[in-house]
């Protein structure tokens, strides 16, 4: 028995689908104590955007250390947090023509989550909140009343004051969601209460990655407006370039009343979360009303900077955009051609392959032989039926072509006819 098994609580999860332990990392690689590496198309869960020990972002965190700077500074004036806010300002925000007000939560982004709906309730003095079936925003008690996923909503916990919607995805891609949505807020006899805000990830990704129609976004944007409705997105895993823009939602052309970053926003791998949002919903604020001892982590406002500087200096949106021609070309030539009842989604470098017309053990065994080939690659959607691609942004191609031919053998031998 190791020691995470006598010791470590049983609600580990993602090291039961990779029983090894893992001692290095670099790059779009994995290394374990025993000598073994393994292509990562897990990335952190989208926190590594920028990949292992990105040498650019790792320099920058070496020489705050050793200069004996803040680490730790509640919500203080610093200059780490300052460079931060500039850099975001210059290289995001202005470009996008977004005036948001920058509010640094607390480490992980359910708590960025808890902000958001949190000022969308004070503000319209309306409890009621609008998510989407198929939904993950988290697992904090107000994160989890917006996630669709039962099996996390235990019905013992007091989740409540969310009205769930279709998204646009599977039988419900011929359901018109927007125009319910107008007829239940429309109806006063419908019994839905008019919602302080909609809450929507533009591709689910929890969810077995499912990407939202650009004409569905902005008929949601229009929406909101109508009936004064604060719109949010969720960017927590397909934001900082996952999508291929640096918002998920710039493909829209649409301009969200808030926006919620964490995942690969600290650059290194660093626990970060922001909540963008309009000076109108931020002036209600009152001074410490939403706070936490950890909110502002300055390591990850050091990676944070440096990784959006590598970004630009790279050009790593068009490089995804690059990369999303390849794996679209391999999965319709290479792998889709195996088996036509294997579905397929995806955009920027986050794709999904939906197993869900095969047996349940499917999406496990086809993992399992991807590991045992060295690629690490997990499930998503409903009843995990997905397998989710989503290695970091920085993959080089020879080596993202070497991980989607492990997992295309090991379709083949699973479902491939």
């Amino acid at each position: 028995m190791t020691v995470f098994e006598a010791k470590e609580s049983v609600v580990r999860s993602y090291c039961r689908s990779f029983p090894v332990t893992f001692n290095r990392a670099k790059g779009s690689f994995l290394y374990s104590e025993s000598g073994n590496q393994y292509i990562d198309f897990l990335a952190g869960a989208g926190s590594l955007n920028y990949g292992h020990n990105n040498d650019a972002i790792k320099q920058k965190i070496k020489d705050y250390i050793d200069s004996d700077n803040i680490i730790h500074g509640l919500d203080l004036h610093t200059s780490a947090k300052a460079e931060f806010i500039q850099t975001f300002d210059e290289l995001i925000l202005k470009p996008r023509d977004l005036q948001y007000k920058l509010q640094f939560c607390g480490p992980t982004g359910t708590n960025a989550v808890e902000a958001a709906i949190k000022i969308a309730r004070k503000t319209t003095g309306r409890r009621n909140v609008f998510a989407f079936m198929g939904a993950y925003h988290g697992m904090t008690l107000g994160a989890l009343a917006l996630t669709g996923n039962k099996y996390h909503r235990d019905p013992s916990f007091p989740v409540s004051d969310t009205t769930f919607m279709p998204y646009p995805h599977g039988f419900m891609k011929s359901f018109d969601t927007l125009a319910y949505m107008e007829a239940v807020l429309s109806d006063p006899s419908s019994g839905v209460d008019l919602p302080a805000a909609v809450i929507v990830e533009t591709v689910q990704a929890e969810g077995g990655v499912v990407v939202a129609p650009v004409e569905w976004l902005q008929g949601l944007r229009k929406l909101c407006d109508k009936f004064g409705i604060y719109l949010i997105i969720d960017d927590i895993q397909v934001g900082c370039y996952r999508s291929g823009d640096f918002f998920s939602f710039e493909r829209a052309n649409i301009k969200p009343d808030m926006v919620v970053l964490s995942k690969s926003l600290g650059g290194y791998g660093l626990p970060v979360s922001l909540l963008c949002l309009t000076e109108e919903l931020d002036k209600n604020w009152l001074p410490g009303e939403h706070n936490g001892t950890f909110r502002g982590n300055q390591l990850a406002f050091v990676a944070a900077t440096a990784a959006l500087k590598f970004a630009d200096d790279n050009n790593l949106s068009s490089l995804v955009k690059s990369n999303e021609r390849l794996i679209a070309e391999y999965i319709d030539t290479q792998i889709s051609v195996l088996n036509p009842q294997l579905a397929v989604r995806g955009i920027g470098m986050i794709w999904a392959l939906d197993c869900s017309a095969f047996a349940e053990e499917t999406t496990s065994a086809i993992l399992n032989i991807c590991f045992a080939n060295g690629l690490i690659v997990e499930r998503a959607g409903r009843n995990d039926t997905a397998i989710k691609i989503m290695p970091p942004l920085t993959t080089e191609s020879s080596v993202l072509m070497q991980g989607l031919d492990i997992l295309r053998d090991a379709i083949k031998v699973v479902i491939g006819e």
